[in-house]
C-alpha cells in the first residue's frame, strides 16, 4: 500500500515512529510534513494528504496532531475524505468496515505508540465490507454534493 502521512509539530516525534512501522509491514510512505518540530499549523498538512489520497496518488493517509481532532476536520473538508479520528483500534477497524474511511487520525498527546501501532494495524487490516454500508457511504457522498464540498 502507499500511504501518505503528515503531522503538525506536536504530532512530529510520533510521525517518524509510524513511518517505520508502515515500512516494517511492508507499506511505502511519504512524509507529506513538517520537517521540523518549530510550530506549524496542522490545516496544511491535513489538506496536504488528503488532496493526495484523494488524487489518487496514495491509497490512504495518516494524520497526527496532538488530539487528531483538527487534523482530521481539515482533512474532510477536501471533498471525498472520510477522515476518522481513533483513541483505540475497535473504532478504527469499524470505521474501514463500515465507513470506507480513507485517512486515519489520532493523536500524541491521547495515544502513546505502542496503542498508534495496534490503531493503525486494526485500521489497515480491515477491509470495506459494502453492502448496506455502501448505501451509507453513498449517502455521505451526496451530503458532499449537496453543499458543494
Amino acid at each position: 500500500m502507499k500511504i501518505a502521512i503528515g503531522s503538525d509539530h506536536v504530532g512530529f516525534e510520533l510521525k517518524p515512529v509510524i513511518i517505520e512501522y508502515l515500512k516494517e509491514l511492508g507499506h511505502e510512505v511519504e512524509d507529506f510534513g513538517p520537517y521540523t518540530s518549530e510550530r506549524t499549523d496542522y490545516p496544511k498538512y491535513g489538506k496536504k494528504v488528503a488532496e493526495e489520497v484523494v488524487a489518487e496518488n496514495f491509497d490512504a493517509g495518516i494524520l497526527i496532531c496532538g488530539t487528531g481532532v483538527g487534523i482530521s476536520i481539515s482533512a474532510n473538508k477536501v471533498k471525498g475524505i472520510r477522515a476518522v479520528v481513533c483513541s483505540e483500534p475497535y473504532s478504527a477497524k469499524l470505521s474501514k468496515e463500515h465507513n470506507n474511511t480513507n485517512i486515519l487520525a489520532f493523536g500524541s498527546r491521547v495515544v502513546g505508540i505502542e496503542l498508534a501501532k495496534m490503531i493503525v494495524s486494526e485500521w489497515l487490516n480491515a477491509e470495506f465490507e459494502g453492502g448496506r454500508h455502501q448505501n451509507r457511504v453513498e449517502m455521505i457522498k451526496e451530503i458532499e454534493k449537496e453543499y458543494n464540498r
